[in-house]
């Protein structure tokens, strides 16, 4: 199977693969504001998701 660049992933795919990725940094650095930044882009990419999961909802009806 071939693998896909990240570039050709699905949004939702790339959110949760950054994620993943900011989450393990935080994890492994000490308070300060390194974590606080890296916390702030976790939350931020949190919100992201949850926008894309909304747009992408089949309840979502255009205003008629």
């Amino acid at each position: 199977m071939q693998r896909l660049p990240d570039t050709q992933l699905p949004f939702d795919r790339r959110l949760a693969k950054e994620l993943a990725a900011v989450q393990e940094q935080a994890d492994k650095l000490p308070p300060g504001p390194e974590k606080d930044a890296l916390l702030t882009k976790i939350r931020q990419l949190e919100v992201a998701r949850h926008i894309n999961e909304w747009l992408a909802s089949p309840g979502l009806r255009p205003p008629t």
